[in-house]
């Protein structure tokens, strides 16, 4: 039986992922053929000064020469922990020459979320609206930003190919997320994201390894975070 020579390849290199987007750091590391291993701190301000310690203890007994991608959470998130995060996950790409993948906060989350009842407006279980295509029940997510307002997407989840983007990551009003809900055409499940999201970086790792079996192969320089914000009122 003839097998993919990239899944050869990932027998013996692995993928790591970065998570700094919120106060809780998460790490997660695999091969995806039998050893793999994730682990959250909740760090708060001292992101800046443990992240690549724990970095450098978290990798062990795999040296950085293992890997074969590196994935990070592009935001939505704090300002700092989240550009921490990309210029550590973009240093070790450019210096290992290897690929990074951006992921959202957000299609991380949606990813993570086990298969549910059709909820619509005001949450309530609708027959009249109908699955997206194929079945499959779009998921919503909002997400607490500064200054009064929300990040909102939407997502559907495939197992096969990871998540679609419905409605891009976005910073809005309260009441204009509300009418984005009200007026979408499918039947969906909404999730209030918190601010603790270190455990999502299996996520963020296995939407990037579903990337990279299809063949995408992002360079270093093309990881950009996503702030939605400027952390300077009025900018």
């Amino acid at each position: 039986m003839n097998s993919n020579p990239q899944d050869r390849i990932l027998v013996k290199k692995y993928g790591l992922a970065l998570h700094t987007a919120t106060p809780e750091l998460g790490l997660a590391i695999s091969n995806f053929s039998g050893d793999s291993r994730c682990q959250t701190w909740n760090l708060g301000r001292s992101l800046a000064t443990d992240l690549h310690q724990h970095l450098i203890e978290f990798i062990q007994p795999q040296t950085w020469a293992d890997l074969a991608f590196i994935a990070v959470a592009k935001g939505p998130g704090g300002f700092t922990g989240t550009r921490m995060g990309m210029v550590t996950a973009r240093t070790l790409a450019q210096q290992l020459d290897i690929p990074v993948f951006a992921i959202s906060t957000l299609a991380a989350v949606a990813w993570a979320e086990p298969p549910q009842p059709p909820l619509a407006k005001g949450g309530l279980l609708s027959e009249e609206l109908p699955l997206a295509k194929g079945g499959v029940l779009d998921i919503a997510l909002q997400m607490p930003a500064g200054r009064g307002e929300l990040f909102g997407a939407v997502y559907a989840a495939n197992s096969n190919s990871g998540v679609t983007e419905l409605f891009t990551d976005t910073v809005m009003t309260a009441e204009s997320w509300q009418n984005k809900l009200e007026s979408w055409e499918n039947s969906y499940r909404l999730i209030e994201v918190g601010s603790e999201l270190g455990a999502s970086v299996s996520g963020v790792l296995e939407l990037a390894y579903l990337q990279w079996k299809q063949g995408s192969r992002p360079e270093w320089w093309d990881a950009l975070p996503y702030y939605g914000q400027h952390p300077v009122k009025g900018q």
